[in-house]
C-alpha cells in the first residue's frame, strides 16, 4: 500500500509517471506549438494594423499636399 501511495505523491509533485519514468512534457509539444502559432498571429495582426494606419496617414498627407500644388502659388497651405 505504501507503494501505491509513493506512485501518487511522486505522480503529483513531479509530475513523473514512475510506471514508466517519462513526464508530461513530452506530450505538451503539441500545445506550445499551438501558443507559439497565436503568439505569431498576434504578431501579424498588430503589424497589419500598424500599416492600415500609417496607409491612412500617407493618404492624408498626400492629399493635403496635392490640393496644395494644385491651387498653387495664391493659397496659403
Amino acid at each position: 500500500m505504501s507503494d501505491a501511495v509513493a506512485r501518487v505523491f511522486a505522480t503529483f509533485t513531479t509530475g513523473r509517471h514512475l510506471r514508466d519514468g517519462s513526464s508530461n512534457s513530452s506530450r505538451d509539444g503539441g500545445a506550445s506549438s499551438v501558443e507559439y502559432g497565436l503568439l505569431v498571429a498576434a504578431i501579424a495582426a498588430v503589424i497589419v494594423a500598424i500599416l492600415f494606419a500609417l496607409g491612412i496617414g500617407v493618404k492624408n498627407t498626400f492629399n493635403k499636399t496635392s490640393s496644395c500644388v494644385s491651387a498653387g502659388s495664391t493659397s496659403t497651405c
